[in-house]
């Protein structure tokens, strides 16, 4: 027997022996957040935060989410049984549980896995307060990871070996999907090579996993930008951060990934209706708020002008102890390998910054805001001088321009 033959023996054992414990989540918090009478959980949090409620928008409230973690029923190191209680006590109020799928199983899912994390996941789920998903990644060594939620089964590669065969099941199981740390494969999805039977469930890019921006992953080696190679070939993602946590304490290492939502209701509807909507935004910062608007219409969405000056406004706060912080705000526009910044503002956390920029869709389809600490280094930079060479606080989501 090799080592990793003893390793995946040992997990399969841990998981029999701990049987079918489900683990509840705390009791629900009390806060509320004023535009939607979403419960936020009270759970203790690494940093104060900022309020749920936008200073641009109505009729939604923020909720930070992980939508990328792993388990003993892949190759994570933890009991699940534990995951989801961990999450929300670090102060995420929407997490996922997304197991990788491998040929035959092979240090993936098998079919009772899948059913126990369903379980899992109903155990924790506390509508309006706390929003406990399944998933799964489908994950092939060479085209790259692919996360999906809300389907009632899964595929694995024995069932779906290419780009092609994962979209068409993603399509016929009606779930929603997300390209994972993109780039750090070879082949980076068949290089984003566009299905348009697919766009409208393809919602998700991660520009933060763990502690890595993927902005400018595989420039040095003369790749395009995943933002550019994704979005330029007709593909409509908003824009995640994920933990893609392997270890046991789940949503509580500082300075990873997460998401923040803004939804009508914190539920597993209200999830889905947001990330349907793009309505969402990627950082790497605890209780970090963000919301923007282009001419009025929200980030995530199409924005009605063929070529003209459009009117951005940015709602950016952490709470007190970001209070007065500078920052920088990054507009990005389609360019050959990295994103072209079109335009750079300095902002304030706990203000509203707002600006005018003109834009042109024979230059692209596509414009997303960057928030970067100009005080650090981003760990991974592009070409010598580019402003996004700073380190990446968060994303909005994009605008797509239309005629």
């Amino acid at each position: 027997m090799t080592a990793h033959e003893h390793d995946h023996v040992s997990r399969r054992s841990l998981l029999a022996a701990s049987g079918g414990l489900l683990v509840l989540a705390a009791t629900p918090g009390t806060a509320q957040a004023a535009t939607t009478g979403v419960a936020v959980d009270n759970s203790p949090q690494r940093s104060t935060g900022a309020s749920r409620s936008s200073r641009l928008t109505q009729g939604t409230a923020l909720v930070h989410a992980d939508l990328h973690n792993h388990t003993l029923m892949s190759d994570g190191d933890g009991d699940p049984a534990n995951a989801f209680a961990s999450m929300r006590s670090a102060g995420l109020d929407v997490a996922a549980l997304t197991d990788h799928t491998t040929l035959f199983a092979v240090e993936g899912l098998s079919s009772s896995e899948w059913r126990r994390a369903g379980q899992l996941a109903d155990a924790a789920n506390v509508p309006g307060t706390y929003t406990a998903l399944r998933g799964f990644e489908w994950s092939h060594p060479l085209l790259g990871h692919v996360n999906v939620w809300y389907t009632g089964g899964f595929t694995d590669l024995g069932g779906s070996s290419s780009m092609g065969k994962l979209y068409d099941w993603i399509e016929g199981a009606g779930g929603i999907s997300g390209f994972n740390h993109p780039g750090r494969e070879l082949l980076r999805f068949n290089d984003f090579s566009y299905d348009a039977g697919l766009r409208d469930q393809m919602v998700g890019l991660e520009m933060f996993n763990r502690g890595d921006d993927y902005l400018f992953d595989g420039w040095s080696s003369g790749q395009s930008s995943p933002l550019n190679a994704c979005l330029n070939a007709g593909w409509r993602t908003g824009l995640t951060g994920v933990t893609d946590e392997h270890g046991t304490d789940w949503g509580h290492p500082e300075g990873k990934g997460r998401t923040g939502l803004w939804v009508a209701e914190n539920t597993r509807n209200g999830v889905l209706e947001a990330m349907r909507a793009r309505r969402f935004f990627a950082t790497r910062v605890s209780g970090l708020r963000l919301d923007a608007t282009a001419d009025g219409v929200r980030m995530g969405s199409s924005l009605p002008i063929a070529k003209g000056d459009v009117r951005f406004a940015v709602d950016l706060d952490r709470g007190p102890e970001w209070a007065g912080k500078p920052l920088k705000l990054q507009v990005l526009r389609p360019g050959t390998r990295a994103p072209q910044v079109v335009e750079v503002i300095d902002a304030t956390a706990g203000s509203t910054t707002e600006f005018t920029v003109p834009l042109d869709l024979a230059a692209g389809a596509w414009v997303v805001i960057r928030v970067s600490d100009p005080a650090q280094a981003n760990a991974s930079p592009g070409p010598a001088g580019h402003p996004c060479n700073d380190w990446g606080v968060a994303y909005s989501s994009p605008w797509w321009l239309s005629a």
